[in-house]
């Protein structure tokens, strides 16, 4: 069993390696009249199969204050809306907008609306995105979704949708002109997914309760005949109804890229913005903190963990040399965190980062001061590590649960009013969350195993 925990360890330890690998490493030595030429590239997840595809890289990202992008300025069209839903409807807008950016891939951007006079406006920062063009037509794009019906008793057959067939557009608009009470509203979730038949990409379509219902109706209305799929008046699909559906699933095909796929399912799950909104400025920003000051921060940050591991080190002997090497293998396994979900890393980020490394610091010093109290009684080795760990670990949990709490009420999922709700602070409450659940793992499993291994007399 302990061989095991080693193995495992140390296979943790190669993939944790492998994940926040930079770039290409290439290694060239000669040995035993052979030369060595090889590269270690870094971690890619590429797996293809005949019905999905699952891509993953791992990338360090940063925020806006550390690398720039883009920012984007709306302005919000409110002679539709009363006086009294105005400030509703711009929050509800602000919320529409900031799940599109979430779903379009761009982690903690900073969405704010902004009152000058009569005139209402949203802006929006992405860090490290500088597709301006596809970003705000992502964001803009109203989302209404809806089902038209052939009118009359027509049958006209099915319609050729190729995207270059304009006569087939044409007709496929002028027959499909029967308004049906089925909209966006009744899709509880669209997913993309590749179509098993002929390897293309599809959004496939899941109805609510009540839109099972009318899309069953629809369908068993219109066999042999065309049901259209309009997104903002514009001709998705039109698909011939063969049969009655009656489990409220739907697809949208056609000749889409990856991209025009996304950002389709996109816009169906984040739903109708309920304000009018036009863009007025868009541009691209740099770093809100030069890279002299970053550098600074950095280097504060390296000179205080510097600090503590040589405190370690003279205070407690070999076991502080322990609880470093701990500290380092906590270091890569958060960073590693941060670049597989990927976490956005802001300042604050960063600085939530260095206050959970005084946590897992912590953590170490209250077992290894239990340790010592054991081995003052003259207590055997494995005696002494069991009652270390064992009443040590109380008040590691009461501390760590006790920030974590803290890091759950910053970062506020639930997104109530009288708690804060900008990036920033997630940012600092998220790494701050990860970095003590992580240093949860090292200190109470690998500082353990890492004692039995080194610190045996």
């Amino acid at each position: 069993m302990k061989y095991i925990s080693y193995t495992l360890i140390f296979l943790i330890a190669i993939l944790v390696l492998w994940i926040d690998l930079p770039r290409t490493i290439p290694i060239k030595f000669a040995a035993f009249g052979q030369n060595i030429d090889v590269e270690i590239q870094p971690l890619v997840i590429n797996i293809q199969g005949t019905s999905f595809r699952y891509f993953k890289e791992f990338k360090t990202q940063l925020g806006l204050d550390l690398k720039g992008g883009s920012h984007l300025v709306f302005e919000a069209d409110t002679s539709a809306i009363k006086q009294s839903d105005l400030e509703d409807a711009l929050n509800a807008s602000r919320d529409v907008i900031e799940r599109r950016v979430n779903m379009f891939g761009v982690s903690e951007p900073v969405v704010r609306t902004i009152k000058a006079g009569d005139i209402y406006r949203i802006s929006v920062d992405l860090p490290g995105v500088y597709d301006v063009a596809q970003a705000s037509a992502l964001i803009g794009q109203t989302a209404q979704l809806q089902f038209k019906t052939q009118k009359s008793e027509e049958d006209v057959g099915e319609i050729d949708l190729d995207p270059d067939s304009t006569k087939s557009a044409q007709l496929a608009l002028f027959n499909l002109t029967e308004i049906t009470n089925l909209t966006g509203k009744d899709v509880k979730k669209a997913t993309v997914r590749f179509d098993s038949q002929n390897g293309q990409l599809e959004v496939a379509l899941e109805f609510t309760k009540e839109g099972r219902k009318m899309f069953a109706e629809i369908t068993k209305n219109n066999i042999q005949k065309q049901v259209g799929i309009f997104l903002d008046d514009v001709l998705i699909s039109a698909p011939t109804v063969q049969q009655e559906i009656r489990d409220g699933n739907a697809v949208i095909s056609g000749s889409f890229t990856t991209d025009d796929v996304k950002q389709l399912a996109v816009a169906i799950n984040s739903g109708a913005l309920p304000l009018s909104i036009n863009l007025v400025e868009q541009r691209s920003v740099g770093p809100s903190l030069g890279a002299i000051e970053v550098q600074r921060s950095v280097t504060a940050g390296a000179v205080g963990l510097g600090m503590v591991m040589i405190f370690m080190v003279a205070y407690y002997g070999r076991l502080g040399m322990i609880a470093n090497l701990a500290l380092l293998i906590y270091g890569l396994i958060t960073f590693a965190i941060f670049r597989a979900v990927p976490i956005v890393l802001t300042l604050p980020g960063v600085a939530g980062f260095v206050l959970s490394i005084g946590m897992a610091v912590d953590s170490n010093i209250l077992i290894f001061e239990r340790i010592i109290e054991e081995q003052r009684k003259g207590k055997s080795f494995d005696a002494t590590i069991r009652l270390g760990f064992g009443r040590a670990i109380d008040a590691i949990k009461d501390a760590n649960i006790t920030t974590l709490l803290v890091a759950f009420i910053l970062f506020n999922p639930l997104n109530w009013e009288f708690l804060p709700q900008f990036g920033l602070v997630r940012g600092f409450a998220l790494t701050l969350a990860v970095g003590v659940a992580t240093s949860l793992f090292t200190g109470i499993v690998i500082t353990r195993r890492l004692i039995q291994f080194f610190y045996k007399k």
